[in-house]
């Protein structure tokens, strides 16, 4: 059975790709396109040949004729490998001095400037020397490939950062110079060289790997058998995980653009949260969770729950949770700062939200002595309780882990008064006193009032204790006031013997309430805290967007921007813009501190730079690009006065909001700039063509006639071509009057309209009879109207009105002038008289006005604006348009309608006031 042409193509476009996805997909083809690919050659330790390899393929390379280069290669002092160097061109290193010492790296400048087809860098995990742009060599790495030049390197499996401490716990030695895992997973080719550990060992017993000293003892070490062996299997698995996301994003690739092969289905088991916490060995918790998320191709997430009782950590702790959150960051995960009164409760909240199916969290230190026969509620548990979905996997503890900063005690250098918590003494201390306030208070009241109530007093001094002072003065306090009770109020007195065992009902509920008040106090105050922050965030986001919004000029959107990231942030701000050539305009006066070149290296390559980042982080400022929609549009620079607030992920993403709307209202005055631009540019345009328009058909006109006129002058008398002088003459003054009247209209419109615009219309006002004016109107126009008749309505006691006559005069024979040109005889001209206007109306008998102006009869007085757009009649539609700007000058108003009875009509309405009264004749 066949089907019919359109249902095959119905069934066709079934089939068809997604055009979103066809779209992405090109966007993505052409940005890898542009960026340069990136090979690395991947070994389970030195000496198993990744240089070697990677010299001998630049070798085939160069004799296909390809551009190669070497940035930096290391030997290692073996002769096969310094012999792969021959016919090869290599880069100079940069000189660096380092605490009286000079260090050779790698020039990254010099490799920009010579931009090769193929570049070699070696050791992609090395640290470069202070002074450097980047701190590691993996980001040169990738500044090179964002400049399209392609990067060829090589890499051991101990320098990953997600195996760092497997590694380490399997061959009992750190490696201090690691690269996140999203390197290699981002690498365009991943090339294994690969040997098996005994021809590994004998190639070190050779002296083919380290120097012969160097080589006995890293035999006795590291290079084991045992630990070859077990390095080589993760770097095999590591290199397979590589190629099965090749494998899959082929797949992937390949169906999306409607091949044979089907879509492949995945049985994905959610992502993976990990639990940051203030132990020590939370950096290994974290690469554990990268590691899983890595093998089962998952998203995966990083959060620290911070509690009342965390909050009351030190400075240095804190600092060194928030290293493992931006440890956790380099390993391509989403982090967050989450608070609440229970961490449990916060994760599985965390984890429900963000849909994760494993929680990775740190394995709990043994207990000791007796600790370890009372039972404990550890987090795996409580994580259990609230969230039985959830599968918790305990990273293993690391002995020999590598601490990512040391906690430094008070009085270490370098620990600054307010990075100290602040001391809560004073709390217990008026805790005391309110224990001997109320003591004393109620001392005297012993004898009026009943045991009961003297206990409601001590009560509430507890209260007042918990709601100032929070937990720990509370107990206290708690404590103090039962004691004091009974030792001064229950029988027997001064003493802490007690007759009647109801009391101590009494005490116990005293020392219930206090506690218990004392701990709802302390959350309250700790969410109250939490609240102030999210609503400063939020309050300073909020006023920022709507000052923006208002916002017309790219100086007020540079000085709202840095006022509200210095408001939020503390310090110094400043934001740079970049100019019609698309170079970022530095300050007159730089502040101290402040680094044009990382300023300018940041708004290139669109990366923040400085303080709290990656790239020259001994650097006072932060950086940070502004990056709009359409293109990066300057460079946040900011000096903040608590540099440990750019490490918390929440204030981080809010200094990125901050500087993202700065962007884009950046981007909106610029483009608000380019319409006004281009509306001038049309307005401009359109009057261009208007007045070339009617001086084309206007001017061109008489000029032909006078042309023709003044050559049949030149006819000899007598002939064939003689003409009657007197009538060629009359002709000639009739057309060199017509465009007289042109060329003096333009120059009036240029001299009301440049009037205007600079307030300098000059009117001669005088006392003036409308009579006479409309007289000298109708007969300057006469020339204009021919034969037409003009009939005028003008009461016999009209009084003197106070106005320029020579451009009321002009108005009126402009407005006869269009009478006779569009309109029927009689024309009429009347005026009438109110009490503070004087109203001149000009009359035709005519069509009326136009169709085309029917309800938006202001137009006919804009400039170039004609009756008839094609017409014989001569004009250039300029005199209505001067006979607006002189109303206007003189304080009035006109307008044209149609008149009833057929015919259009042209009302000017003056203002007036009463004329001054004559002066007295004086007799002689």
């Amino acid at each position: 059975m066949r089907y019919p042409a359109a249902l095959a193509s119905l069934m066709n476009d079934a089939a068809r790709p997604d055009p979103d996805a066809l779209l992405a997909e090109l966007r993505a083809q052409d940005e890898r396109a542009r960026r340069g690919k990136l090979r690395i050659y991947f070994g389970a330790s030195a000496g198993v040949g990744k240089t070697w390899a990677m010299l001998s393929a630049a070798q085939r390379e160069r004799a296909a004729g390809r551009d190669v280069v070497i940035g930096v290669v290391e030997t290692h002092g073996r002769s096969e490998t310094a012999a792969l160097l021959a016919g090869l061109e290599s880069l100079p290193l940069r000189q660096l001095p380092y605490r009286g010492r000079t260090l050779a790296e790698f020039d990254l400048d010099a490799a920009l400037a010579r931009k090769p087809a193929v570049i070699l860098v070696d050791e992609l995990a090395h640290s470069n020397a202070p002074g450097s742009r980047h701190a590691k060599r993996w980001q040169d790495v990738e500044e090179l490939q964002a400049a399209g030049i392609e990067v060829w390197s090589a890499l051991n499996v101990q320098h990953l950062e997600s195996l760092n401490g497997t590694v380490g716990a399997i061959t009992g030695v750190r490696v201090h110079e690691t690269v996140p895992d999203t390197v290699l997973d981002e690498a365009d080719e991943v090339v294994l060289v690969d040997v098996t550990p005994d021809e590994l060992t004998a190639r070190l017993a050779a002296g083919k790997v380290y120097l012969p000293q160097q080589a006995e003892r890293a035999a006795q070490n590291f290079f084991r058998k045992g630990n070859l062996i077990a390095l080589r299997e993760i770097a095999l698995r590591r290199t397979a995980e590589h190629v099965e996301d090749d494998v899959r994003g082929w797949r992937i690739e390949q169906s999306g653009r409607g091949g044979e092969a089907a879509p492949p289905a995945w049985n994905t088991s959610g992502a993976i949260l990990a639990c940051v916490g203030p132990d020590e060995d939370a950096d290994q918790t974290v690469r554990t969770a990268a590691r899983l998320a890595g093998q089962l191709n998952v998203r995966w997430h990083a959060a620290y729950v911070e509690t009342p009782r965390l909050q009351r950590l030190e400075a240095p702790q804190r600092d060194r949770i928030l290293a493992v959150l931006q440890l956790a960051e380099s390993l391509g995960a989403e982090t967050a700062v989450l608070t609440g009164e229970q961490v449990a409760e916060a994760l599985a909240e965390q984890a429900q939200r963000l849909n994760c199916a494993t929680v990775v969290i740190g394995r709990a230190q043994p207990a000791e002595g007796w600790r370890r026969w009372w039972p404990r509620r550890t987090l795996g548990r409580e994580l259990a309780r609230a969230a039985p979905g959830v599968d918790i996997v305990e990273a293993a503890r690391v002995e020999s882990s590598r601490r990512l900063s040391r906690p430094r005690r008070r009085g270490d250098p370098g620990v600054e008064d307010s990075d100290r918590p602040h001391a809560r003494w004073p709390g217990y201390a008026w805790a005391a006193a309110s224990s001997v306030a109320v003591t004393l208070l109620a001392t005297p009241l012993a004898g009026v009032l009943e045991l009961v109530n003297i206990v409601m007093l001590f009560l509430l001094g507890v209260v007042g204790v918990a709601m100032r002072f929070g937990r720990g003065p509370a107990a206290l306090a708690a404590v103090l006031n039962v004691a004091a009770f009974d030792f001064f109020f229950v029988s027997p007195r001064f003493s802490f013997a007690v007759s009647d065992v109801q009391y101590l009902v009494t005490f116990v509920v005293m020392m219930g309430v206090g506690l218990l008040v004392g701990q709802l106090t302390a959350g309250l105050r700790f969410a109250a805290g939490v609240s102030t922050s999210r609503e400063r965030r939020a309050q300073s986001l909020f006023e920022l967007t709507r000052e923006l919004s208002a916002a017309l000029e790219a100086s007020q959107v540079v000085q709202l921007g840095a006022a509200a990231v210095q408001g939020h942030f503390g310090g110094r701000a400043l934001v740079l813009v970049a100019d019609a050539s698309d170079r970022l305009v530095m300050p007159a006066e730089a502040p101290p501190g402040f680094d044009p070149s990382v300023a300018d290296w940041s708004f290139r390559q669109g990366q923040p730079a400085g303080l709290a980042t990656a790239t020259l982080a001994a650097q006072p400022w932060h950086y940070v690009p502004l990056k709009a929609p359409m293109r990066v549009r300057g460079v946040l620079a900011l000096e903040p006065a608590h540099p440990r607030w750019l490490l918390i992920p929440e204030q981080a993403q809010q200094l990125d909001t901050l500087a993202r709307q700065i962007a884009i209202a950046l981007e909106r005055v610029h483009y608000v700039e380019v319409a006004q631009q281009a509306l001038v540019e049309m307005e401009s345009e359109r009057l261009r063509n208007a007045l070339l328009g009617a001086i084309s058909h206007d001017v061109r006109t008489p000029l032909t006639a006078l042309i023709a006129l003044a050559e049949s002058l030149q006819a000899p008398a007598g002939s064939a071509r003689a003409v009657d002088a007197t009538e060629v003459a009359r002709a000639i003054v009739a057309q060199a009057r017509q465009l007289h009247a042109l060329v003096n209209n333009l120059l009036d419109m240029a001299r009301l309209e440049s009037g205007i615009a600079g307030g300098s219309v000059s009117l001669k006002r005088d006392w003036q009879s409308v009579e006479e004016v409309v007289g000298a109107a109708i007969r300057a126009a006469r020339p204009a109207l021919g034969g037409m008749a003009v009939r005028t309505e003008l009461p016999a006691a009209l009084p003197l009105v106070e106005f320029d006559a020579v451009l009321i005069e002009r108005v009126l024979v402009n407005l006869l002038e269009n009478a006779g040109k569009y309109g029927a005889p009689p024309v009429v001209v009347s005026a009438r008289a109110t009490e503070r206007t004087l109203e001149l109306v000009v009359r035709d008998h005519g069509p009326g006005l136009p169709a085309a102006v029917q309800g938006r009869e202001q137009t006919l007085f804009d400039k170039f604006t004609r009756g008839q757009a094609e017409s014989a009649t001569p004009g250039v539609g300029l005199g209505l348009a001067i006979c607006k700007a002189v109303v206007s000058a003189h304080g009035g108003e006109i307008r044209a309608a149609d008149a009833v009875g057929g015919g259009a009509e042209f009302t000017v309405t003056l203002p007036r006031r009463d004329p001054p009264e004559p002066a007295e004749p004086i007799d002689r």
